[in-house]
């Protein structure tokens, strides 16, 4: 076993080696502590915000350097360098936007306290290398400061990957687009995004506020850590890997929680052009203006190993990159990217200690993506819509590519806070969002829909707002164990909207074969209370009816731009094929597990096997039976689940991932969290799945916040390289 701390002693006293860098390293190391508890979650203090960043990514590197780096590797489009050709039009993508010299510029220019966070990450990387010498950087082999500025959780990120890569493709071969089931409709994906609820001293039964923090995400996708420091940080929760700010937590005051957004905030421009002296220029009212032409390298590792480059001329127009071509237009698409902001704004809200100094903070306008369910020790709650909203003519669909040549179609500055559909400590004595509308967000005290423009929502409601909405109404008063039923909430309100026209297309068929062979299943769904769980046969019966019908109406649903459920439940589908959706579920249950009345928790299943992000299942090795379901249906507790290679059984990735329920008191925060599987990549880490049997039975294990918590639960106590 490599002694850590010597080896960095050698390094350091090596006269080759010593530099002001290697002092750093030092001088941070001897800063800091890591203290692991018994679930393995990082507890670290820094003398200053720059020793703890460095604590809490060494600590991140410790427990999965594969997804940091991997992480980063994406985020300056390099990832083609590693996984090949697939991957160009990722990385073609994502430099459409990132560019090494423009931030390296914006880092020039960034305030002196951020900057030394940033030198503080690029430290903890490289430290971590140097003292790890059996890890083989992919890609990246030195990390350079400005390179935290290119994964900001601004606007690149969520917003970039609303660029279809497919069309992005057909646009630079001249190919037709090779769209998939899932562009296309006809397979649905886990919904991205999460839950948040906060409460008001009123509705609980302590008299302090309560928060929810549900993320649902790809499993593994964020570490859990604790990180103080001298400075007056003091913060738990989950950080995606590689970012140095808690994304979804609390501190001793204040809780934030980010749920994904349907503010209409990216925009498509559909732009007239023509070739005029050898350039191509777009129509802007009366004039043609020269596209901005630029030239991208990406480098790809070619299929025998060596490394090739494709070149592409790519172009802009003022409102942003062309990303695609559309019924002879070109389209060029306009989102947020302010990465020193963004940066700024994600980690000085950790610091914030009220409702006021958090709105101080959100005042940069730099989150674009998500809504925000906020809570505090003083028993403020709200829901804050994302900040950054451009302010446009309401006259036009939004949701679609409008006329670039259209001057009155540019965007016309900003929206201020103010202007935004937020809500702040509402007589109702709630606040959530389920990536829904706002509109509902606090009952009757919501935002008023007819005052805004109606690009302030593009989403709509889904099936599991109602199932909020009405669990939060009324007077109820809730601790941490309803909070956490709550969000467990088995009702699937998507099936409930469903089910009905199913039953009454069975009750309408003549009597006969299909009457028949369909009579003992309908009978299961028409008893059935629309509750999800591990020993039910018909919500089994139901996914699986459920699933055939996104086959056959999902592109119709979203050629509509209709709710799933709403077009599933609508009229325009025939009886007849309601009841040829259920006789293909009823093959593939009796193909795949013998039988139709197959109990939920036998098919749907939580495994992890291996430390790799691309996860591998299989039906002879031990998982866990769990009960929940997806969000498409109103699942409030998400788990996107399907079957794999080789595989009967369902296995989910994507949906509850890290989960966590905070009550602040007095005496500080009362919180529980779970994560999926557990917090160390490292399959062989008794941390790599010691959660998954909590995970299923939503049994939230205490939180550590405090010194006194965390006595008598620390497994080791080290310095960064020890």
């Amino acid at each position: 076993m490599i002694n850590r701390a010597l080896l960095l002693a050698s390094l350091l006293a090596a006269p080759a080696l010593a530099s002001p860098e290697t002092d750093r390293w030092a001088a941070r190391s001897a800063a800091v502590t890591i203290a692991r508890d018994d679930w393995g979650v990082p507890h670290i203090k820094g003398k200053t915000d720059a020793d703890a960043v460095f604590g809490m990514i060494h600590a991140q590197a410790e427990d999965d350097w594969g997804r940091v780096e991997t992480n980063f590797i994406n985020a300056v489009g390099r990832l083609a360098e590693t996984e090949g050709e697939a991957a160009i039009w990722r990385d073609l993508r994502m430099k459409l936007f990132i560019d090494p010299a423009e931030l390296q510029a914006q880092y020039k220019a960034a305030p002196g306290w951020l900057k030394s966070l940033c030198t503080a990450w690029a430290d903890a990387l490289n430290h971590y290398l140097a003292t790890h010498p059996q890890v083989k950087p992919r890609v990246i082999t030195r990390f350079e400061p400005w390179m935290a500025l290119s994964f900001s959780e601004g606007s690149i990120g969520g917003d970039i990957e609303s660029i279809n890569l497919a069309r992005l493709e057909a646009f630079y071969t001249g190919q037709p687009a090779k769209l998939s089931a899932l562009d296309l409709g006809s397979e649905l994906a886990e919904p991205a995004g999460s839950n948040g609820m906060a409460l008001a001293p009123g509705r609980s039964t302590s008299g302090d506020a309560l928060l929810l923090i549900n993320p649902h995400t790809s499993f593994y996708f964020r570490s859990e850590a604790k990180v103080e420091s001298g400075e007056g940080l003091d913060a738990y929760g989950a950080s995606t890997w590689g970012q140095f700010f808690v994304y979804q937590g609390f501190n001793r005051n204040v809780g934030w929680m980010h749920t994904s957004s349907g503010v209409d905030n990216i925009d498509e421009f559909a732009l007239t052009v023509e070739r005029k002296g050898g350039r191509w220029h777009y129509l802007h009212g009366a004039s043609w203006k020269p596209l901005v032409e630029k030239t991208i390298s990406v480098p790809y590792k070619a299929a025998d190993g060596s490394m090739k480059t494709r070149v592409f001329t790519t172009w802009r127009s003022h409102h942003g990159p062309v990303i695609r071509a559309e019924a002879g237009k070109w389209i060029a698409i306009a989102l947020m990217h302010r990465p020193v902001a963004a940066l700024e704004q994600s980690f000085l809200r950790t610091k914030t200690s009220d409702l006021a100094s958090y709105l101080k903070v959100a005042s940069r306008r730099a989150n674009s993506s998500n809504a925000t369910l906020f809570a505090s020790s003083r028993g403020e709650i709200a829901y804050l819509h994302p900040q950054f909203v451009p302010i446009r003519d309401n006259r036009f669909d939004w949701k679609k590519p409008v006329d670039g040549s259209d001057p009155a179609t540019d965007w016309q500055g900003e929206h201020s806070l103010d202007q935004l559909p937020s809500v702040a400590n509402p007589n109702s004595g709630f606040v959530f969002n389920v990536n829904n509308w706002p509109w509902t967000a606090a009952g009757p005290d919501s935002p008023k829909q007819a005052a805004f423009p109606r690009y302030m929502d593009s989403a709509g409601e889904n099936p599991r707002g109602p199932n909020a909405l009405r669990l939060l109404s009324g007077d109820r008063k809730f601790d941490l164990d309803s909070l956490i039923a709550t969000a467990y909430d088995p009702y699937l309100q998507g099936f409930a909207d469903t089910i009905p026209g199913l039953v009454k297309a069975w009750d309408a068929l003549p009597a006969g074969a299909q009457k028949d062979r369909l009579a003992a299943p309908v009978a299961t769904l028409k008893a059935w209370d629309y509750r999800t769980g591990a020993a039910s046969t018909a919500t089994s019966l139901a996914v699986f009816w459920g699933d055939e019908m996104i086959r056959r109406f999902g592109a119709a649903a979203r050629a509509d731009s209709a709710a799933l459920t709403t077009y599933l439940a609508g009229d325009r589908i025939a009886d007849a094929d309601r009841l040829a959706a259920l006789d293909v579920a009823l093959g593939r249950l009796a193909g795949d597990f013998g039988g139709w009345d197959v109990p939920w928790g036998h098919i749907n299943r939580f495994q992890r096997l291996t430390a790799n992000i691309a996860q591998a299942y299989d039906d002879r090795l031990p998982s866990v039976a769990v009960p929940f379901a997806s969000g498409n249906w109103g699942s409030l507790a998400s788990f996107g689940s399907r079957p794999r290679d080789g595989t009967k059984r369902w296995y989910g990735d994507y949906g509850n991932s890290f989960v966590a329920v905070v009550r602040f008191g007095k005496d500080g925060p009362e919180a529980r969290a779970i994560h999926a599987g557990g917090q160390r990549g490292d399959a062989a880490s008794p941390h790599f799945r010691d959660q998954a049997d909590r995970y299923a039975a939503h049994a939230l294990r205490p939180v550590y916040f405090t010194d006194a918590q965390l006595a008598g639960h620390v497994e080791r106590r080290y310095r960064p390289g020890e």
